[in-house]
């Protein structure tokens, strides 16, 4: 049960970060992200067989894996920012977090492009 385990450290992290956040706030939000950063480092790893998997299925669908490179990009683009912008409203810049969300949207928009296409150019085939 390694979500028992996650749950209980970022439960002590909260608390920590809590108590010194009246005396140190600087030392509240090193330890608020740096909690962060060891749990995403702690679930890493189970992101290798997620990405086996999808190349797997990828290759029996007889897809190519540009698609499934850049499906992950975005994925990645999604969740670092998502993360980037929690840290940044821990931090009490909700503006900035904003700023971090707006910009990852742009972005994944310009990696959906080429994929937009392909699906556009597959269905236009079957349309006579």
């Amino acid at each position: 049960m390694e979500i028992i385990q996650i749950v209980a450290f970022a439960l002590i992290a909260a608390f920590l970060s809590m108590v010194t956040r009246e005396q140190k706030p600087i030392f509240s939000m090193i330890i608020a992200t740096a909690a962060g950063v060891i749990i995403f480092l702690r679930v890493v790893g189970y992101l290798a067989s997620v990405m086996q998997y999808l190349v797997d299925m990828t290759l029996q669908a007889n897809i190519s894996l540009i698609y499934l490179n850049t499906l992950l990009k975005i994925i990645g683009i999604a969740y670092i920012a998502e993360f980037g912008a929690q840290v940044c409203r821990d931090a009490g810049e909700g503006v900035i977090a904003g700023k971090v969300e707006f910009a990852a949207k742009l972005l994944i928009l310009v990696m959906a492009l080429p994929l937009l296409a392909a699906v556009l150019e597959t269905i236009l085939k079957f349309i006579p």
